[in-house]
């Protein structure tokens, strides 16, 4: 097996470790357009490990998430990568610690666009982190679930587009689709949010609230995935779209998740095209 091949199965083997929600319409993609992918998932949920860290002081995070940023805006040399994370060695995921491999196994014509986005969004986290998540407003829920969530909607654009020139969408509609998956997670995580002492409902909010947010949003990535006639790319927008538009009706239901029965049969529905 070539260094290629054991990166591709090294950061395969990561995504079903860390999301099987991603892993399964990412499976589903052909080359090239899979490594994209792939690629800026890894890079995206390392960087959200140090956000979300448990136990990692506030000002350790800011400072390691301003880094990276830094790093990924000039050169993302490995080396670099790898030393400002080694003394946090004990502590950080291997997702976080090989950064640098992720980089790597992106397609070199596409690589900037998932370093900027990248950076961008750990700048993003930051902020966030330095504000402790205070969200007062829909403003600032809307601003929050922007940068961790909604750029991941802007850059999938721009890898559609680079995979497939054909292929147009709308960055506001990009943007909800992230937004709407991240507002899913927001109320799924709601009591381990709160037991952590975090809390993304803006001020007053209600859970119906959240869900009234959670469900124009998901209607907004409707409409972005109703623009998209590329066969693999509506195949990967499909699967988590329609896990979030379940996992919504189970949660109103009173369930805490989809069950993985649910889970295989909406994927299915796409993959087989029932």
């Amino acid at each position: 097996m070539t260094e290629t091949e054991t990166l591709h199965k090294e950061a395969m083997d990561m995504l079903l470790a860390t999301s099987r929600t991603f892993f399964i319409p990412i499976h589903h993609l052909p080359s090239g357009l899979q490594e994209a992918i792939a690629s800026a998932y890894l890079c995206m949920r390392a960087i959200d490990e140090i956000e979300d860290h448990p136990t990692l002081p506030s000002d350790i995070k800011i400072r390691l998430l301003r880094s990276i940023s830094s790093l990924l805006e000039e050169s993302a040399e490995a080396a670099a990568l790898t030393q400002l994370l080694q003394p946090y060695h004990a502590l950080l995921p291997d997702v976080t610690l090989r950064l640098a491999d992720w980089i790597k196994l992106s397609p070199s014509t596409i690589t900037p666009n998932i370093l900027k986005a990248t950076a961008t969004m750990s700048t993003g986290m930051a902020d966030w982190v330095a504000k402790e998540w205070k969200i007062t407003s829909e403003e600032d829920l809307d601003d929050y679930t922007f940068y961790v969530a909604g750029l991941v909607g802007i850059l999938l654009s721009e890898v559609w587009k680079w995979f497939n020139s054909e292929v147009e969408t709308d960055p506001e509609l990009a943007v909800a689709f992230g937004r709407g998956l991240q507002a899913v997670n927001i109320i799924r995580n709601r009591d381990e949010d709160l037991v952590r002492g975090s809390d993304f409902f803006p001020d007053g909010w209600t859970r119906d609230d959240m869900f009234a947010y959670a469900r124009r949003n998901l209607e907004l990535a409707n409409q972005y995935v109703s623009d998209i006639d590329s066969s693999p790319v509506l195949t990967f927008c499909r699967i988590p779209l329609l896990l979030a538009h379940g996992t919504l009706d189970a949660l109103e239901r009173g369930e805490e998740k989809l069950s993985r029965a649910a889970v295989e049969s909406l994927v299915s529905q796409v993959t087989e095209g029932k």
